[in-house]
């Protein structure tokens, strides 16, 4: 049990000492994990960054490989200059109170990037891992009339799931970001009332620019924005407006021309879920555990999709 004077994911990992943060959905997630990075390490945690990579990591050196689709992303890591999310935090990181790697796991099947966490587990004497999706995807059970785009989310989901780790959960930040990607999230809300009714849920926190957490992450984020400016985060964007009290069809880039924004506040907010739970909610789960590449992984989903009865999209009522 735990105390409304205590957000409940904090009181989890409080016997934790060493934390991976990982983006389980590929791009910037992992800027989203920053604020409760930051909170942990504030706490005396031992606080380790990755991230599941959309870069093209061929041009690394040799010294920043841990194993075959797993690297160790510092500042002076060679590749592009046009988008190499893991580099440009590990960049902003250098100086701070959080070691300046980011751990790039290649996009892959649930049996390679099991491995790479499992390698990760050792290395970094794991005892705690949270993965944390920028939007709501990894929340989607299967049957939803849109899942986003899952593939990633979920083929990190499984792995961890399969993974000898005294804690794992899952957070959410950017509540209505995937809309775009046609997510219902009524959907949402419903799934998260399924998972609190099967006590997988612990509750939502907001994360505040007047905290030290949140002035992080806003200026993180920026620094993202400056140094990536053909791809700048959509998702972080919309979640930094969303901190700093911006309301409604709020744009930051040209990328999102020609679609209607709804920031508002319930971006600004972590929701946050044991993994396990989420995990035993996912309809396909036992279909996507052989696969080896993400090929598979979106033709588990398809073959999947074809075979159920999708729940129709609802609006909210209010």
């Amino acid at each position: 049990m735990w105390s409304l004077r205590e957000p409940a994911l904090f009181t989890h990992l409080e016997p934790a000492r060493s934390v991976l943060i990982a983006g389980a959905g590929g791009g910037f997630d992992v800027y989203a994990g920053l604020p409760l990075a930051f909170a942990l390490a504030a706490a005396g945690k031992q606080v380790h960054l990755a991230n599941l990579t959309f870069t093209d990591l061929g041009d690394l050196g040799q010294a920043d490989w841990i194993e075959p689709r797993l690297a160790a992303v510092t500042a002076e890591s060679t590749g592009g200059e046009t988008y190499f999310p893991e580099r440009t935090l590990a960049r902003w990181l250098t100086g701070g109170p959080l070691t300046p790697v980011v751990y790039a796991l290649e996009r892959a099947g649930v049996q390679p990037m099991r491995a790479n966490y499992r390698t990760l587990v050792q290395r970094l004497e794991l005892d705690a891992i949270v993965l944390v999706d920028g939007g709501t995807d990894i929340l989607m059970q299967g049957d939803e009339a849109g899942l986003g785009t899952p593939a990633e989310d979920m083929a990190s989901l499984v792995a961890v799931a399969g993974i000898d780790v005294p804690v794992r959960f899952v957070v959410s930040a950017g509540f209505g970001v995937d809309s775009f990607h046609g997510i219902c999230h009524s959907h949402v809300l419903e799934n998260i009332a399924t998972l609190d009714k099967a006590g997988a849920y612990l509750g939502a926190l907001s994360i505040s620019w007047q905290s030290p957490e949140g002035a992080a992450y806003l200026d993180a984020v920026a620094h993202a924005a400056l140094h990536t400016p053909k791809y700048p985060s959509i998702v972080n964007g919309q979640i930094a407006a969303a901190i700093k009290g911006e309301f409604g069809d709020m744009h930051f880039t040209t990328r999102t021309g020609g679609s209607e924004l709804f920031i508002n506040p319930l971006m600004a907010m972590y929701f946050s879920f044991d993994l396990l739970g989420v995990y035993r909610k996912l309809l396909y789960r036992t279909a996507l555990e052989p696969t080896v590449t993400r090929i598979q992984v979106g033709a588990a989903i398809e073959r999947f999709r074809e075979s159920i009865t999708i729940r129709p999209r609802r609006d909210f009522p209010h």
